[in-house]
């Protein structure tokens, strides 16, 4: 029986040139697996007829919009998921729902191997591998890029001599990752640090020192899902979407960092997220006024770690599943309306209001009505400073 490889298609130039690369090299048909998870461009129709027309023996499209937002980022809003507390995690979330598809496709078709159009220093192998290994282990994996050394200069040539039905001669200077959550820029000349970023490369978001009026915006969170805009019943992909285009419009959402790669280097990086830095800023106040003192602390600790092990590929580990246990629970009261202000590149929050809401206006009051009992307030500090007070007592006395 012939060996049969799944692999992860774009339609581009380097996923399109895998499929007769890697039957040369491995002798294996070749099955190809599109996801749309919101990065626009072409049809899935003209990718998959693409895929078959580059030889692949079959090919799958998938329309994973609402799964995308519904079940991987949603749980980022949840966990205010900011890796090193700025990224929202735009290409680490798709990864694990594109391996999801690639290891079903596998078991339909009975392949025993996945590959994908990975780079060897980049994150993204380590996405799609560990993801593989968590949740099909026998399954086993190649990346033409890596593995066998498949350059772009080395593609455009194999796909010239194959007359495989894609553009090669015209290649933009950056790498560019897209979804629905946000969009990843890199390389080029953004790989000199000093370089500033021009508006050219932006798409998501319009300058945000463009005069403009500002625009008001309330969303509503269910336990701490958003469900309405403006008093609008929403889906999560709809929330995301509507806030994409009204902060988007206000050039909320974009980030310029340098981030530290799982692989051990340091990587300049340009994001455009709106949609998502406009809900998880939302979600962050609405926590504020209703997540007890202490579960918040602890919560923000594990948002950390959660957005670490969802930015180095392990998705499915043991441990983000029982913090996404965690998460949930923080999340029980997490409703309400916030009202933002999106404008110069801000999503500024100007109200808040919960049924679930821990202010209590009588307590932090400080004219008339004021319900909170000062007195309490000397006892209280002698305690509570007492350890530090005694160990002060011995270190002056040494």
């Amino acid at each position: 029986m012939t060996q049969r490889v799944v692999l992860a298609y774009s339609g581009g130039l380097d996923t399109s040139v895998c499929i007769g690369w890697i039957a040369e090299a491995t002798g294996a048909e070749v099955i190809a697996v599109a996801v749309d998870v919101g990065q626009g461009g072409e049809s899935l129709d003209v990718i998959r007829k693409r895929a078959l027309a580059c030889g692949a023996v079959e090919a799958e499209v998938v329309d994973a919009k609402d799964e995308f937002a519904q079940e991987y980022c949603l749980p980022a809003i949840k966990a205010n998921g900011l890796y090193m507390d700025r990224y929202p995690l735009v290409s680490a979330l798709s990864r694990p729902l594109i391996v999801k598809h690639l290891a079903a496709t596998a078991r339909k078709h009975g392949a025993g191997t996945v590959a994908h159009g990975c780079t060897g220093k980049g994150n993204d192998q380590v996405r799609f591998e560990a993801g593989i290994a968590s949740l099909a282990p026998d399954l086993t994996c190649i990346a033409p890029v890596r593995d066998y050394a498949m350059t772009r200069d080395k593609a455009i040539a194999f796909a010239e001599e194959k007359g495989l039905p894609i553009v090669t001669t015209k290649k933009s200077p950056y790498s560019i990752d897209a979804n629905v959550f946000g969009r990843a820029i890199e390389t080029g000349f953004l790989e000199d640090i000093w370089n500033a970023p021009i508006e050219d490369i932006y798409d998501y978001t319009q300058d945000p020192a463009a005069p403009r009026e500002p625009d008001e915006v309330v969303v509503t969170f269910e336990r701490g899902v958003p469900v309405a805009v403006d008093g609008n019943e929403v889906t999560v992909l709809q929330a995301i979407q509507e806030l994409n285009e009204r902060a988007g419009a206000q050039g909320v959402g974009r980030i310029d960092m340098v981030e530290d790669r799982l692989v051990g280097i340091k990587s300049r990086e340009v994001y455009e997220a709106p949609g998502a830095i406009a809900l998880i800023t939302a979600h962050q106040e609405l926590e504020n006024v209703t997540v007890e003192r202490e579960l918040a602390r602890y919560k923000r600790q594990v948002e950390q770690r959660w957005s670490e092990l969802v930015y180095d590929g392990l998705w499915f580990s043991p441990l983000k599943r029982a913090l996404d246990g965690f998460v949930e629970e923080a999340n029980a009261h997490v409703s309400g309306d916030i009202r933002m202000t999106l404008h110069g590149g801000r999503a500024q929050v100007t109200g808040r209001r919960s049924a679930s809401s821990l202010y209590d206006f009588s307590l932090a009051t400080y004219d008339t009505g004021d319900a909170f009992d000062q007195s309490l307030s000397k006892g209280f500090i002698e305690i509570f400073g007492m350890s530090g007070k005694i160990a002060a007592r011995r270190d002056l006395a040494q």
